[in-house]
């Protein structure tokens, strides 16, 4: 399974970022393997409006099922959402370990957005 992952680097040992739109990378893993595309997502990090939803895109486009997060707001989360992706919020620590939460099934999908939209 693809899953997307928020980084603050571009591996796996590195930390999680909390913000979906504005996070520097977004890791696209397949959880059976552990291979992975480190995106580039700096071109939303300072984006004035539309951050999450443009991450929201690049991440359906690459045929993530899951997105694992901190913060997700409402615009982004509907357009995940749209794309029949399944959000988990408030994850933390490196990416590696939260794969490993996620695979043994210690994480519960949010049912909608737990941020404010950046207006």
């Amino acid at each position: 399974m693809k899953i997307a992952v928020t980084a603050k680097g571009k591996f796996l040992t590195d930390a999680v970022d909390p913000r979906f739109g504005r996070a520097p990378y977004i890791l696209i893993v397949d959880t059976e393997t552990l291979e992975f595309e480190a995106l580039d997502n700096s071109v939303n990090v300072n984006a004035f409006k539309g951050a999450g939803i443009q991450a929201a895109t690049m991440v359906a486009d690459k045929g993530a099922q899951v997105l694992l997060t901190g913060y997700c707001g409402p615009n982004a989360f509907r357009t995940v959402e749209a794309a029949g992706i399944k959000v988990v919020s408030d994850v933390a620590g490196t990416v590696r370990e939260a794969i490993e939460t996620f695979k043994g099934g210690q994480v519960a999908y949010s049912a909608g957005p737990n941020a404010e939209g950046h207006w």
